[in-house]
């Protein structure tokens, strides 16, 4: 039987890693078989595509920037999410291909028809079953995110504007197996939405609303 393949999205600092690690915590105590990955990362050459996009020293265009990160998922898809889903495992992966809609197409404006053309070929296909898009007020995320006191990365050094047309992409993102969750709440509250909408996929039911 094949495993289920959860995508956690969002702006910078709203909450994905944390996320991510407490509802495989949560999965794993009830027996599932979980195998968590972010995105760019996972691999060798997609961990070495991640250093690139990253550096904020690296003067690359918008075109090599997505042509990175689609080789890095190519990469990650390949060797480890497409196994671990044919073994049955559970997979949530720390960002996917709505993060390639939001930062390359919507931020970065690249034609999304060509942009997506390539993603097909990168991920063979491959969608999730399930997308939680966490939703939190860009100035409240972008404060969280200054709050860990990390250097900001390449990535994030895109000017206001760049940064506003990421973060609506984000909030009006729809689409088969997308539920938007209200992440302004605390980390329980949050888990607790998303792991209502997790539970009610995995039982095979009806989605249900997450708010």
């Amino acid at each position: 039987m094949r495993g289920t393949f959860i995508v956690i999205e969002g702006f910078d600092g709203v909450g994905k890693s944390t996320l991510s690690n407490r509802l495989a915590g949560r999965l794993r105590s009830e027996g599932h078989d979980v195998l968590e990955v972010r995105e760019p990362g996972g691999t060798p050459v997609a961990e070495a595509a991640r250093a690139a996009v990253l550096d904020p020293e690296l003067d690359a265009t918008i075109e090599a920037e997505l042509f990175l990160i689609l080789a890095a998922r190519a990469d990650l898809v390949s060797k480890i999410i497409l196994p671990a889903l044919e073994d049955g495992r559970v997979v949530i992966s720390d960002r996917f291909d709505l993060s390639t809609e939001a930062y390359q197409v919507a931020g970065r404006q690249l034609p999304r028809e060509a942009v997506m053309s390539a993603n097909m070929l990168a991920t063979g296909g491959l969608t999730p079953d399930v997308t939680l898009v966490l939703d939190t007020p860009i100035a409240v995320a972008i404060a969280r995110r200054a709050g860990k006191g990390d250097a900001p990365d390449r990535i994030e050094q895109v000017d206001e504007e760049v940064q506003a047309r990421i973060a609506a992409a984000f909030e009006q993102a729809d689409g088969p197996g997308v539920v938007h969750i209200d992440a302004t709440g605390t980390v329980d509250e949050v888990e607790a939405a998303a792991w209502q909408v997790v539970l009610t996929k995995l039982s095979g039911t009806s989605r249900v609303s997450a708010g």
